[in-house]
């Protein structure tokens, strides 16, 4: 009977917590397409992120006071005030990104450009300013702009959620990024021991609750003079400093062959 309980429970609160999620992304969504068309780009820039760092702030506290994640992320809020940098976080889950972006009121956050077309997304990213993947020129040139004009750039290195334990081969062009623009990577240390929103992981599949996620700051590294150097140093470093972080068990798990593959 407990356990059936427990099933019910994380299977409302997943239900619940999408529904809450699903809410304020589609309200504010609405609301930013005019604002689009009406406001001038630097206000609504502005505007754009606040109400996304307010809005899903909203979202993490109903997380919070539904027993459904154990947070500590609020080691981001020293950045504000200081000068730009790369934000560069592993990517275990889908959440990271939305987590991160509750905790500073000026972040340019590069997205999958299919994104900027989905109806709970689209309008308030497009309002924001943030940043299309699709081409990678014009990716870089608009990266290199809003890290000079002073805003934070939220830019995932592994390009995608983390398959292997402790981390995906980096791409390069978060170094070059950093070498056109002139600014430190500032790397982001998440821990999780739920594969809940990993890469392949159903929506609507219920997690076993609470979720423990720590989001920690990393090295800050300098500018560098050569791309390829700095892509290999971060590299070597988030391997060490995740090689004990709690997902890779289930990491190693999802990667181990199965037995009688014969390879």
């Amino acid at each position: 009977m407990r356990q059936t309980w427990k099933i019910l429970r994380e299977t409302l609160t997943l239900y619940v917590s999408l529904s809450v999620l699903g809410l304020i992304s589609l309200t504010w969504n609405l609301l930013a397409l005019p604002l689009n068309f009406l406001l001038p780009a630097r206000l609504g820039t502005r505007i754009g992120r606040r109400a996304i760092m307010r809005g899903y702030g909203l979202y993490v506290w109903t997380l919070r006071a539904m027993g459904a994640y154990r947070l500590d992320i609020g080691a981001v809020d020293a950045l504000r005030g200081g000068p730009a940098v790369i934000l560069a976080p592993n990517h275990p889950q889908l959440i990271d990104a939305l987590l991160i972006l509750t905790r500073h009121p000026n972040i340019a956050c590069v997205m999958k450009s299919e994104l900027m077309r989905n109806p709970f997304l689209g309008a308030g990213a497009r309002l924001a300013r943030y940043i299309r993947n699709d081409s990678p020129r014009q990716m870089i040139r608009e990266a290199v702009r809003q890290l000079q004009a002073g805003s934070l750039l939220l830019l995932f290195p592994e390009g995608t959620r983390t398959q292997r334990a402790p981390i995906n081969p980096l791409k390069s062009s978060i170094g070059v990024i950093a070498r056109y623009a002139q600014v430190p990577v500032q790397t982001l240390l998440v821990e999780t021991d739920s594969p809940c929103l990993s890469k392949g992981w159903p929506l609507f599949r219920r997690p076993t609750l609470p979720i423990t996620y720590r989001l920690r700051l990393g090295r800050r590294f300098d500018p560098p003079r050569d791309a390829a150097t700095l892509v290999a140093e971060l590299q070597r470093y988030f391997t060490a400093e995740l090689a004990n972080a709690p997902q890779n068990r289930w990491l190693a798990q999802r990667s181990a062959p199965t037995s009688g593959s014969g390879k």
